[in-house]
């Protein structure tokens, strides 16, 4: 008798931003091309599908706001059919100087509905607890707002939530890129098994635990890495905004189909 499969998913698309792209968790096989936790969820999931076949899209891009997510990008998911869908959007928007979080809420919950109503599953993520997290603490308020929003709408419609909020391990700057912004390869391997655990799958038990304390470093070293970061990154990131360009206007979806998807699909990193 065939064993019962692990979960009963078997069509999995990702939709999003950076976040779930995989920005800055480099794939070794491809120029400027990334893995991230979704792929790695892909992966799990697919080697615990029971020995059927398990396909896998993501349609995230860089820098889009949550018009591009629950819009575009949410049409082309569900002409799809996938069976579980991933979205993670509004970052880009709470990161603005105004915004109304009602709205954003509002939006996706829609978007929720919508994919419940053709049968899929959805996992949301919220965003982190930015204390501690230097300029980004001003969002801390934000974030919290948007963090219950996210867990409302989870609650009202049956849908799983990826909670970074809770997550101890991501507050280790380890867990972040050189840019502070993105999730290093270490980070989108614990956020994969977030996500695994929102999804109700096995985890190894120390999933969350903090990384040993680093070695201390020079106040000096620590302040000339904060002016490099300011150069190479913050203000470039500022010019974009003043000019309403984004990282991501020339950049298309890595995974636009629906195709065959395994853990040798994964680069060994």
């Amino acid at each position: 008798m065939t064993p019962a499969p692990a979960h009963p998913w078997r069509r999995y698309v990702a939709i999003g931003d950076s976040f779930s792209e995989g920005m800055v968790d480099v794939d070794p096989r491809r120029e400027g091309g990334f893995v991230g936790w979704a792929d790695r969820l892909a992966a799990q999931l697919a080697h615990s599908s029971g020995g059927e076949e398990f396909r896998y899209a993501n349609l995230a891009i860089r820098g889009r706001k949550l018009d591009d997510v629950v819009g575009r990008q949410l049409d082309e998911a569900i002409d799809l059919g996938p069976d579980l869908v991933s979205m993670v959007g509004g970052g880009n928007d709470i990161l603005r100087p105004s915004v109304d979080l009602d709205t954003i809420a509002a939006r996706l919950e829609e978007a929720v509905v919508r994919l419940r109503a053709t049968g899929a599953d959805v996992l949301l993520a919220t965003p982190t607890d930015p204390r501690g997290a230097g300029l980004f603490g001003t969002l801390l308020t934000r974030h919290a707002v948007h963090t219950a929003n996210l867990y409302t709408i989870a609650s009202r419609h049956g849908a799983h939530v990826l909670g970074l909020w809770g997550m101890r391990s991501v507050r280790d700057p380890r867990m972040w890129g050189e840019d502070r912004i993105h999730l290093s390869t270490q980070g989108h391997r614990r956020v994969c098994w977030a996500a695994m655990d929102a999804l109700g799958l096995a985890v190894p038990d120390d999933w969350d635990e903090p990384l040993p304390p680093a070695p201390s470093r020079p106040r000096s070293d620590v302040r000339a890495e904060r002016v490099r970061w300011a150069r190479t990154y913050a203000a470039p990131w500022v010019r974009r905004r003043l000019t309403g360009r984004s990282s991501g206007d020339a950049v298309t979806a890595k995974r636009a189909r629906l195709t065959p998807f395994g853990p040798a699909d994964l680069p060994d990193v």
